[in-house]
């Protein structure tokens, strides 16, 4: 789950993270009620980076300048997010720029602190062309980030003196927040030097959704569609995409490889949708009914491969409400006999192959008449 600006400064600042205090707004007229020092940055709030090089940030000396921004920026799309609200934060005269981050590295089974003198920039960008500028430094879980390893830390990136005992602090409280908030990141680009103190001018937070059940204050995801959010109230897995043929499976593997099925075919998946392992009769119509939800559908591709899912099951679930628009089921594996016995009782058939199973769906979709 990924957090906005914004609401990363709220949880940085419990942390004694040092933030700078700005206000959110959702429509330029609100610019005029502000008491904030000029010159501001106004930030467009979306889940994605990239927002400087797209017209995200801009720069306003005057509260005129600040309204005219936030019209602009509020209601662009920024890599296919639309922008609903934006940051005004004081501006900052930065002295230099610096990375901090500590993220879930999952080939160490640990978390790892990533820190650079080459901040404000993408850190992936820095790894391509300059990866000797990168410290990377693996934290014990039993010790965490004690101060002498922020000021080694520290010491690597060229800070002394006071800004060294500053940047030790901020690197055992980030790391903290990180380890507290059941983090899978927790970003500082840029931390930057503003006269004789550090300033987090940026933050970013990844949280672990498999800890939310931990963190019940958590905001709710903005990652997540309507129906990605129903579905997964559902215990189903659900991501839409842009084709126009529904697909179902058991198995994130099993739809994985469908997706493939169908591109190879021709065809473009609508959705991924899992059902998981041991799927009733009611988490099948369940899934039938999201993925037919979605405006553009033309087809459904149902591909099961039974195993603790029972294809008897899956069976009863389609037939108590069938699909509303054409639709190729694969259903082979446990109970398959009875499963099919069940569909050509109500009048619908599937296949065992799931080649043909997804070639006839592609030809369905190029059947049906568009929306």
């Amino acid at each position: 789950m990924k957090l906005h600006e914004f609401q990363a400064k709220e949880v940085f600042a419990r942390y004694g993270l040092p933030v700078q205090q700005g206000a959110v707004i959702e429509r330029p007229a609100q610019m005029a009620g502000l008491t904030l020092r000029y010159p501001v940055v106004v930030k467009a709030q979306v889940l994605v980076g990239g927002r400087g090089k797209a017209g995200g940030i801009k720069l306003a000396a005057t509260p005129a300048e600040a309204e005219s921004s936030a019209r602009a920026i509020l209601g662009m799309t920024i890599k296919g997010e639309r922008v609903e609200r934006v940051l005004v934060v004081p501006a900052a005269d930065i002295g230099a720029e610096y990375y901090l981050a500590f993220v879930t590295d999952r080939a160490r089974r640990r978390a790892v602190a990533v820190a650079s003198a080459a901040g404000g920039v993408e850190i992936e960008a820095v790894a391509r062309t300059a990866p000797e500028k990168i410290v990377t430094v693996p934290i014990d879980p039993c010790l965490g980030c004690p101060p002498f390893q922020a000021r080694a830390i520290g010491r690597r990136l060229g800070f002394a003196g006071p800004l060294l005992d500053a940047f030790a602090g901020i690197a055992g409280n980030l790391y903290r927040l990180y380890w507290t908030e059941d983090a899978d990141l927790a970003e500082i680009n840029p931390l930057a030097v503003v006269g004789s103190t550090l300033l987090c001018v940026d933050a970013k937070l990844v949280l672990d959704d498999n800890a939310a059940f931990r963190h019940t204050d958590r905001p709710p995801s903005e990652e997540l569609t309507a129906l990605e959010r129903e579905a997964r109230s559902h215990g189903l897995s659900y991501v839409e995409l842009d084709g126009d043929i529904a697909v179902i499976g058991n198995g994130a593997g099993l739809v994985m490889s469908t997706l493939d099925l169908l591109a190879h075919f021709g065809g473009r998946a609508a959705n991924f949708l899992d059902i998981g392992g041991g799927a009733t009769a009611d988490g099948m119509r369940a899934a039938l009914d999201i993925v037919q939800r979605k405006s553009g559908i033309r087809a459904i591709f149902i591909n099961i491969f039974g195993g603790i899912t029972r294809c008897d099951e899956v069976a009863r679930g389609i037939v108590q409400d069938p699909p509303r628009v054409p639709a190729s089921i694969r259903l082979t594996g446990t109970n398959e006999e009875e499963g099919q016995r069940i569909l050509r009782g109500a009048g619908i058939s599937a296949t065992l192959d799931p080649d043909q199973a997804a070639q006839d769906a592609v030809a369905l979709a190029r059947a049906a008449p568009r929306p």
